[in-house]
């Protein structure tokens, strides 16, 4: 008669060691890390007027303009860019940049977009946030992508162009003709904590055809 009793009371105790532990993974469950884009700081487009994939003239000067939106997740001091970027390493191929792209591997492409190409035209806002903080920011410029490399760039005729919207740091310099100019020093992705956004356009097919002679 003993017998089942214990086996009763083993069951029992089973039980009651089994309850908090099944609540406990439950919580465990709930308590997953974030994902990178609500832990990084992240720039959002929310209207440009042009598309991803759009044929872009080389020569011709463009009006450019982009509506953002930042979502700090940290103290970070610095410029917001928008920027028209020509490559002549990087097709648009090679890298995913576009408004709806994974987001960290964007960040990476567009690290190393700026890395190996030149500017053709941007908008420069000096911005200050904290954790938490959203800040809308319209930004609006010329851009002219030459139909050529410049004649000091070694990387080759026009291969890819980007618009691209980043954070960095910046220091004004003063020009031999006593004007200021700016120079940004793009935040790193992964050491800042940011992400980027952009967009990929196009080049005409007599351009690309022209280039690849």
């Amino acid at each position: 008669m003993n017998a089942p009793a214990l086996g009763r009371r083993g069951r029992r105790r089973a039980a009651r060691l089994i309850a908090p532990l099944v609540v406990l993974l439950a919580i465990t469950g709930c308590l997953d890390k974030p994902k990178i884009t609500d832990r990084w700081t992240r720039i959002d487009l929310l209207a440009a007027n042009v598309v991803n994939g759009q044929v872009i003239q080389p020569g011709v000067r463009e009006s450019l303009s982009v509506s953002t939106n930042i979502i700090y997740r940290s103290i970070l001091t610095g410029f917001a860019v928008a920027d028209l970027r020509v490559s002549g390493t990087i097709a648009p191929g090679a890298v995913n940049v576009a408004p709806d792209a994974p987001r960290e591997q964007m960040a990476y492409d567009i690290d190393a977009i700026l890395a190996n190409s030149v500017s053709v035209g941007r908008a420069t806002r000096a911005v200050t946030g904290w954790d938490h903080l959203m800040q809308r920011l319209d930004l609006s410029f010329a851009g002219d992508v030459p139909g050529a490399m410049p004649a000091d760039s070694t990387m080759g005729a026009p291969a890819g162009v980007f618009l691209l919207v980043y954070l960095g740091s910046g220091q004004k310099i003063e020009r031999i003709d006593g004007s200021d100019t700016l120079i940004v020093t793009p935040f790193k992705s992964a050491q800042y904590e940011v992400l980027p956004i952009g967009v990929t356009l196009a080049l005409p097919a007599s351009a690309m055809t022209e280039n690849t002679r």
